[in-house]
């Protein structure tokens, strides 16, 4: 069963993770994926992949239409999409290979947090990528 992580867990994963897949990342820099994609770009050692099946392109970077079209397995795949679409991501990272599975700030879904974790990935649920790297990404 999935539990919250604590700091010290989300500190860890923070320093092992080496790539990350953004899902769900806009075009629109009004939008908190925009935010956090550019802030984790210009800030973080983390290379960066765009998952967004609505646009082809963004800041000159790929952006590819689902996990399964990436050219390689991230570590981490930061969501930030509706609600009922976790499950399927959920599933997508599972059958990718993923390490951890990140749901942003207000995405709660615990059924899709058991089912990572009962697959073995590790869950951040509601918890925003850019203010724990900039809390804890250095510890």
């Amino acid at each position: 069963m999935w539990t919250t992580p604590d700091d010290a867990t989300i500190a860890q994963i923070l320093r092992e993770t080496k790539t990350i897949a953004i899902v769900g990342v806009s075009a629109n820099p009004d939008r908190p994926s925009h935010g956090v994609y550019r802030y984790l770009a210009e800030h973080s050692p983390y290379r960066i992949f765009l998952v967004n099946p609505t646009i082809t392109e963004l800041d000159g970077q790929t952006v590819y239409p689902s996990l399964a079209a990436l050219p390689e397995t991230p570590d981490l795949v930061d969501v930030f999409r509706r609600r009922e679409e976790l499950a399927g991501i959920t599933h997508e990272a599972i059958d990718i290979g993923a390490r951890t599975l990140w749901f942003q700030l207000d995405l709660v879904d615990v059924d899709a947090a058991n089912t990572a974790a009962q697959a073995g990935l590790q869950v951040v649920m509601d918890r925003c990528t850019e203010i724990e790297f900039a809390r804890l990404g250095s510890r």
